[in-house]
């Protein structure tokens, strides 16, 4: 048992940490509205991309999964919201602020938790059942490091 407290305390600071890391990779990067050579998302588009899903995904899974009997979640079309929800005029340090915010809000909350909530379920449309609070909080960690080395690829 202490081998997996220790893991979720890592989690949440890994969490963290990632996401300073992605504001300052993308606060380093000289245009954040070039376009990548291999096309893709710019590093502004990334920055407002990864706040949506922290504070519309992730951030709100684990939650509700936190304080609800097995919520039921929606599947989240990231390139539909992209197309009708962002905006190239938002500044980027307004977007990183929001992203600093939804992830202390969220590791807020972790850290308050008794550790059988980490084992708390929930269900996806797409996906089924089964999806442990753990395991949001592990998917929310993976998609910052993801979106972490692409801005990195673009400074």
């Amino acid at each position: 048992m202490k081998e997996l407290l220790e893991y979720r305390e890592r989690l949440i600071a890994q969490l963290a940490a990632a996401s300073e890391a992605f504001c300052a990779a993308c606060l380093a990067v000289k245009d954040p509205h070039a376009a990548p050579a291999a096309g893709g998302w710019n590093a502004h588009q990334l920055a407002a991309h990864a706040r949506d899903v922290q504070r519309r995904v992730y951030g709100l899974r684990i939650k509700r999964t936190a304080e609800e009997d097995d919520p039921q979640f929606e599947n989240f079309d990231a390139d539909e919201w992209n197309r009708t929800h962002y905006r190239a005029d938002e500044p980027l340090e307004a977007i990183l602020e929001e992203l600093r915010a939804a992830v202390d809000e969220c590791t807020g909350l972790l850290r308050a938790l008794p550790p059988d909530n980490w084992s708390r379920t929930s269900g996806h449309v797409v996906y089924c059942g089964g999806f442990t609070l753990q395991t949001w909080v592990e998917r929310a960690l993976a998609h910052v490091q993801e979106h972490l080395d692409s801005v990195r690829q673009l400074a």
